[in-house]
């Protein structure tokens, strides 16, 4: 069979709607298009074994950039670490290997590249790996066009325009290589300027956004991003409805089999988080109907046992929370609905439906965000054990940092606990501004609270505001110096702090 499309991913294929090559599969399938699957290639001949399409390629490392997933914090070879379960079947860089594997076999085909690793290097940005400033991806790779965050819109316009022989010129969401930058672009430094000046480069990182288009002169090209498209309620009830068997055969993705995703993006904007740039910083809810619609059919799977895994987005608790009405931060605009009202509403529609028994709630919530009732509702009904948050650390000086300086955390954990829940806390240390003396206040807070999941050292990946700053020493926003813990021995000394052995 000759397929219309082939994609090719770094990661296992499940169909079910947490998987975005599967979104992807079912989509273009259900307008028409027949798509083949290479998961996990391991050499050139495995790029082989279904031809060459009649459309193009799409590429994609998965769900986890590649050189996150490969390397530890401390620029490690997880491979090489005896404490991490690691499954070395994904090549560094692997959008690039991947795109030159095809060109080396199939020369002409047309190479869509996106995902995580693509889309947050699509413009110049610094890679801690090699620790330099590297060019765009679509440089690195001479791939045609980069799809970046969520990408249905586009990659059925791309399906469509080279069914039809057109240009890739001016799709929304996507970013491509020309020689001029039409006069509707921002430009933004080049990337010779970023790699020369750290102040050019801080100038670049304040430029970034979804919303806008933007390009990016490098050598005699210009990298071109043109702004998202407007993706609505509508969209992802289409999108999440279509019909996945929901197959997950994977003891990594255990307790995930039965997920719901309510809606997409995040207000929170976390400087070290790349959601930003990804899905966006503006709520996209789905409707309660069409959530409630795809419970129902859930229900009736064989392998479905009453258990809803988890009920949520980014963070689970922003759900209602959109607004279009301008560009500005939602989280601090006074008219933003903090009621929760919307989302316990929709816990307690689902809580009726036939056959469901639990429904857990297990994605991130944001404490600053969570109204008492919220609370209550979900001690009563929606936690196995404990909930998870993530305040990150407790340095009001670095917390700002992390822009994550917002709700007061003790007063939420006071509240939390004498309503009857228990909590479980996720912190990071070593992240730009973090000092020795940052991480003991960090310990001695950890030592009070108790039950601590996990505390992860900082990893500046490309494009976000904290990788900004671990590589220039500069707050971008305000050009004041900020410390930056980069040595190794550093790092693990703000590690074993936390742990009391210094």
């Amino acid at each position: 069979m000759i397929y219309d499309i082939i994609f090719v991913t770094g990661e296992p294929f499940f169909d079910y709607p947490l998987c975005g090559v599967a979104i992807l599969k079912r989509l273009l399938e259900k307008y028409g298009y027949t798509v083949g699957l290479i998961t996990m290639p391991k050499n050139d001949s495995d790029i082989k074994k279904l031809g060459k399409p009649k459309l193009f390629f799409g590429v994609t490392s998965g769900s986890i950039d590649s050189m996150v997933r490969n390397y530890t914090p401390l620029n490690k070879k997880r491979s090489e670490d005896t404490h991490t379960t690691y499954m070395p079947y994904v090549p560094d860089r692997a959008v690039i290997v991947y795109s030159n594997w095809i060109k080396q076999h199939f020369k002409g085909s047309i190479i869509v590249i996106g995902g995580v690793e693509a889309s947050m290097r699509r413009f110049a940005h610094f890679d801690y790996w090699s620790n330099t400033v590297r060019k765009s991806i679509l440089f690195d790779s001479k791939t045609d066009i980069l799809v970046y965050g969520n990408g249905e819109k586009q990659i059925l316009e791309i399906a469509d325009r080279v069914k039809n022989n057109l240009s890739l010129k001016g799709i929304k969401g996507t970013c491509i290589r020309e020689k001029t930058a039409p006069g509707n672009f921002t430009i933004i430094p080049s990337f010779e300027e970023v790699f020369a000046s750290k102040e050019k480069f801080c100038d670049m990182q304040n430029s970034f956004s979804n919303y806008k288009n933007l390009a990016q002169k490098t050598g005699d090209w210009f990298v071109l991003q043109y702004e998202y498209p407007d993706y609505t309620s509508h969209d992802l009830d289409e999108y999440y409805e279509l019909p996945y068997t929901r197959k997950v055969d994977s003891p990594y993705l255990k307790g995930f089999t039965f997920s719901v995703v309510t809606h997409r993006g995040c207000i929170g904007n976390c400087n070290f988080c790349s959601l930003r740039l990804l899905q966006g910083d503006k709520i996209i809810s789905r409707s309660e109907d069409s959530i409630i619609r795809e419970i129902t059919r859930i229900t009736k799977l064989p392998n479905f046992k009453g258990t809803i895994d988890d009920l949520g987005g980014p963070s689970a608790n922003m759900y209602g929370m959109d607004c279009k009405k301008c560009r500005n931060n939602c989280i601090d605009c006074a008219k933003l609905d903090r009621t929760n009202n919307k989302l316990i509403n929709l816990l307690r529609r689902v809580r009726k439906i036939k056959g469901v028994k639990h429904v857990y709630v297990r994605s991130g919530v944001r404490y600053d965000l969570a109204s008492n009732e919220y609370i209550k509702e979900l001690i009563q009904h929606h936690i196995s054990g404990s909930l998870k948050i993530a305040p990150e650390h407790v340095s009001k000086k670095v917390l700002k940092l992390m822009n994550k300086d917002k709700g007061d955390f003790d007063t939420f954990v006071y509240n939390f606990k004498k309503m009857g829940g228990e909590l479980k806390y996720y912190f990071m240390t070593g992240h730009p501004g973090s000092t020795i003396k940052e991480a003991k206040e960090l310990s001695n807070k950890i030592k009070q609270l108790g039950n601590t999941e996990s505390v992860q050292l900082f990893t500046p990946t490309p494009m976000t505001e904290s990788t900004c700053m671990y590589y220039t020493g500069l707050n971008p926003k305000t050009r004041e110096p900020v410390f930056v813990p980069r040595g190794f021995r550093e790092k693990k000394e703000q590690k074993r702090a936390i742990y009391n052995k210094t």
